[in-house]
């Protein structure tokens, strides 16, 4: 026999249906419908996706609509204080969950944070539409960073990916390092606009420490970190943040990040970071730049040259960031550097070095003695390899042999020794 379709209008809460309502009329009369075309009770819990036991109660029985019992919401109690108390503390659970114990509220936590979190999500405003901001040519990039998993070697390693986007063109740039620190991002701005061949006017990012170190949005007070905005200043780039909690307005480069993950990396091993870094270079001209953007309708190669207009950076490279700290090398002859460890001469044991700790290198010196080269080290409490040639191991000369101890208070200074006396004593004493 032949069956109907399951492309009928059939929805378990149709518009306008009672809250809590378990099965609809339309569903009802698909189970008569089929019934009576013969279909069998676990054929029809089949084409319709009910339990079978719901099939065979809706055959004895004419429609009738059946609601659950609306449960109480032990949270309805306090509803006036938390309305009002709620945005006092910045939606903050923790501190709502607290203060309500202390007012005989039985429940938890998690309770608390599914019963408001339809006021926050309003109070953020979340639920606000986002309106599609566009720069003209040279105005503005947006940064980010992004990390992902991936393979260096037979290590699977956290690969950080500082991003830029130029807004207008849609470029991308992307590098990975293994930390987002202040100096991965310095040099990814440095790698930034030597691909692009300049900087736009304005570059907007999110709100990190490596950033900002405090931020009054209200009073539109923003305290940079020194070195970032030292740096930032040598090129003549103006920073911009985003608002606190509205990421989205730097949709371009979270999308950019996203598609670096996605499209450039999906799948992918290296033997190593400057592997990977050379692939992503590779990646960004000849896949990304000549793909067809989603928004612009152009390739971001093709708009770059029509109309992209960027600043020249200055012709004399920034001055590389740097500091100088004075260490005493220890016995094992390795030098702690932010707690990594760098190998130096063993004849360097106990003497003071001067550790310059460049963006990328750290130089030991010690007098007039050449200096000790050493790739930096990312992460933390890692040791580095000596790889100059063998270090010679200064042996210690021993300190001359002398006789026993002679003021040992414990063990007589005279033991053993027989004292030598002249003859008139003994004569003294026979007299």
């Amino acid at each position: 026999m032949e069956q109907p379709e399951r492309s009928l209008s059939l929805t378990m809460a149709p518009k306008g249906a009672v809250e809590g309502e378990v099965i609809n009329q339309n569903v009802y009369g698909a189970v008569r419908a089929l019934a009576e075309q013969g279909v069998s009770k676990k054929g029809i819990a089949r084409q319709l996706g009910l339990d079978v036991k719901t099939v065979r109660n809706w055959l004895k029985k004419p429609w009738r609509a059946q609601t659950r019992r609306a449960r109480g919401r032990q949270l309805d109690a306090w509803r006036g204080f938390l309305q009002a108390r709620a945005p006092e503390v910045g939606f903050n659970a923790v501190v709502l969950t607290r203060e309500l114990v202390e007012r005989g509220y039985p429940g938890g936590y998690s309770a608390l944070v599914k019963y408001i979190a339809a006021w926050r999500k309003a109070w953020r405003g979340d639920d606000l539409p986002t309106v599609r901001f566009e720069t003209g040519p040279g105005e503005q990039a947006q940064v980010d960073w992004g990390s992902t998993a991936l393979f260096l070697g037979e290590a699977r390693v956290r690969v950080h990916l500082f991003t830029m986007v130029l807004g207008f063109s849609r470029r991308i740039f992307a590098k990975g390092y293994l930390s987002e620190g202040l100096d991965p991002l310095l040099d990814g701005h440095a790698a930034a606009f030597a691909h692009f061949g300049g900087r736009t006017r304005s570059i907007l990012y999110d709100n990190p420490r490596t950033i900002v170190t405090s931020k009054d949005e209200a009073a539109g007070h923003v305290v940079w970190n020194a070195t970032f905005k030292d740096q930032l200043d040598f090129y003549g780039v103006m920073p911009r943040l985003c608002r606190f909690y509205r990421a989205q307005t730097k949709g371009k480069v979270e999308s950019g990040v996203k598609y670096v993950k996605r499209n450039a990396l999906a799948g992918r091993r290296f033997r190593n970071l400057e592997e990977l870094n050379a692939y992503l270079l590779d990646w960004c001209v000849n896949v990304a730049d000549q793909r067809v953007h989603g928004t612009t309708h152009e390739r971001p190669c093709e708009r770059f040259q029509r109309a992209e207009t960027l600043i020249p950076v200055d012709l004399r490279p920034p001055t590389p960031r740097e500091r100088v700290v004075i260490r005493r090398v220890p016995a094992d002859c390795f030098v702690a550097v932010e707690t990594n460890r760098y190998p130096v001469p063993f004849e360097w044991a106990g003497r003071d070095v001067e550790v310059q700790i460049l963006a990328g290198e750290i130089v030991i010196r010690q007098g007039l003695a050449h200096p000790i080269r050493h790739e930096r080290l990312e992460g933390y409490h890692q040791v580095a390899r000596w790889r100059g040639m063998p270090r010679r191991v200064v042996k210690s000369t021993p300190a001359p042999g002398g006789g026993p101890p002679r003021f040992d208070p414990v063990h007589p200074a005279t033991l053993g020794e027989v004292e030598i006396r002249p003859l008139s004593c003994y004569e003294e004493v026979t007299a």
